[in-house]
């Protein structure tokens, strides 16, 4: 060989290894991004296992024990769209660190709390942290991966999303029963920390900086004013029970639409002034979107009320171990990963619309069958007994859950896809933070205190009526629900990947990609 021919080949190989190593590279950086998913998803659902031993342990009343969780999901809603922008315009692999790095200290500050304000203030850090953190990993997979490799990418997503959901109770129960080193409930946040700076050491080496070409600029007023009208709505809901219901509860509750009413004038301003608006108002003359927010919100609602009082009802009522609860919780959780890929996969591009519906009435029927289990066995239950109606109701929340958010983008124009994401997002986390607010009223509210001073043997049987009132409510929200679905479109069209938000954001995630809930 030449050596005019050496030159070539000598440049070919080294260009091949450069593509190697950056090959290697962005896969580093998808298992670092994912982990932090993860992580995520098994935080917020990992705590309510643990629930019944914070109480214990830390003496928190019930309202303590809603903001423990509620604080959370209330945090994690009114910054995410906020993270979003912060990434897009100072750099996602910054804003991916700092909400590490966030998440990480929130967790070890969760861990050695001393008292349950110390751990509802840990919580709402934590909820924080997250929505800087969790906005980023869609973003960063976006530019990291070419077009024709993120299906490939998003189905590993998709699969780490439903590994989260089955394993977050499961580790919640396996750590809370082992009481590693005496440490009862606490490991299940202190498990974060070898992760969150793994997490932080690896990403500042193997992520790759981005930032969108025009991103829109912050509305700090918008997330103050939803933050303010989510406070004056949940906080007197959590509160109100244990203060018997005080005038000022209700002032707060009726000024929080007040409040909703600012926000929305205050927007429809901040898009006629910069075209930067925390919601994208527009997007609301969209039928199906309308609805579809409507039963995302709604949606969000029956799982906040029904987790926690699940956990409650198990663990408090029938005086079940965290382990036998999280074991009871598999079938479930199983039947859920199922119909959601069923759903998607086979069932949706065929009947449309339908699907969610037999979703939301199938889930209906499993609920009605646990009232009725629940009723017939009364605190004589088993694990064993519950599973069909769980399975039901499983099977009907996969129906929902997948296909959900591409029904709801459905007919959004395509420059708005960014924008309408993160409002799917948000709406469900305060849906979320919603239910658990409400837990008060339907759950608690059902029992009798008086009652249950004079006979403590009692709470069983207590704790399985209020368990039985907390599902007949969530039966007419999905009763709600089906009704409302009539407004989404029959057949959801089909997306071209890519699509930017009104402000040119590469970044937006379209419903092709997976859309990360609690």
């Amino acid at each position: 060989m030449s050596s005019h021919d050496a030159v070539p080949a000598a440049a070919t190989e080294a260009q091949a290894a450069t593509e190697a190593v950056a090959d290697r590279r962005r896969w580093i950086a998808l298992a670092i991004v994912m982990t932090a998913a993860f992580m995520d998803l098994v935080d917020a659902t990992i705590v309510n296992i643990a629930i019944p031993s914070i109480e214990r342990d830390l003496g928190a009343s019930f309202g303590a024990i809603q903001w423990i969780t509620a604080g959370y999901a209330l945090a994690f809603a009114a910054g995410l769209i906020t993270g979003g922008r912060l990434g897009d315009i100072y750099g996602r692999k910054r804003l991916f660190l700092l909400g590490t790095a966030g998440f990480t200290l929130a967790s070890a500050l969760c861990g050695f709390a001393a008292s349950p304000e110390m751990l509802v203030a840990s919580r709402l850090l934590q909820g924080a942290a997250a929505a800087m953190m969790v906005p980023q990993v869609l973003s960063i997979i976006h530019v990291t991966f070419p077009a024709h490799e993120r299906g490939k990418v998003f189905g590993m997503f998709g699969a780490i999303i439903g590994l989260g959901a089955v394993s977050g109770p499961l580790l919640g129960a396996l750590l809370t029963q082992w009481n590693i080193a005496g440490l009862e409930w606490r490991p299940i946040f202190l498990i974060n920390l070898p992760v969150g700076i793994a997490g932080l050491l690896l990403g500042r080496k193997f992520i790759t900086e981005s930032k969108a070409p025009k991103a829109l600029r912050l509305d700090i007023v918008g997330v103050l004013l939803v933050t303010l009208a989510l406070l004056m709505l949940i906080y007197p809901l959590t509160r109100g029970r244990e203060l018997d219901w005080p005038l000022w509860g209700h002032l707060c509750m009726a000024g929080s639409l007040v409040v909703f009413a600012a926000l929305v004038a205050y927007e429809k301003y901040k898009t006629k002034k910069d075209g930067s608006p925390l919601l994208e108002l527009s997007l609301f003359k969209v039928k199906s979107f309308a609805a579809g927010i409507a039963v995302q919100l709604t949606f969000g609602v029956v799982m906040g009320i029904f987790f926690l009082v699940w956990t409650l009802y198990m663990q408090v009522g029938l005086g079940w171990s965290p382990l036998k609860a999280g074991l009871t919780g598999v079938p479930f959780s199983i039947a859920v990963s199922t119909a959601a890929g069923l759903s998607v996969q086979k069932l949706v591009p065929r009947f449309g619309r339908k699907v969610l519906q037999a979703g939301a009435l199938t889930m209906a029927a499993g609920v009605l069958l646990y009232m009725v289990v629940a009723g017939r066995y009364g605190t004589a239950i088993d694990s064993w007994q519950m599973i069909p109606p769980l399975v039901v109701m499983g099977l009907g929340m996969g129906l929902i859950v997948a296909p959900l958010t591409d029904a709801v983008l459905s007919d959004v124009p395509r420059e708005h896809a960014g924008s309408a994401s993160g409002l799917i997002n948000t709406t469900g986390q305060m849906g979320n933070a919603l239910g658990l607010g409400l837990v008060s009223v339907v759950f608690f509210g059902a029992i009798d205190e008086e009652r249950l001073a004079k006979a403590p043997a009692e709470v069983g049987a207590a704790f399985t009526d209020a368990f039985q009132n907390a599902l007949g409510w969530a039966v007419v929200v999905l009763a709600g629900i089906f009704l409302v679905m009539f407004a989404l479109p029959a057949k959801p069209k089909q997306h071209v990947e890519g699509a930017e938000d009104a402000g040119g954001d590469d970044s937006a995630i379209v419903e092709k990609e997976p859309v990360l809930t609690h």
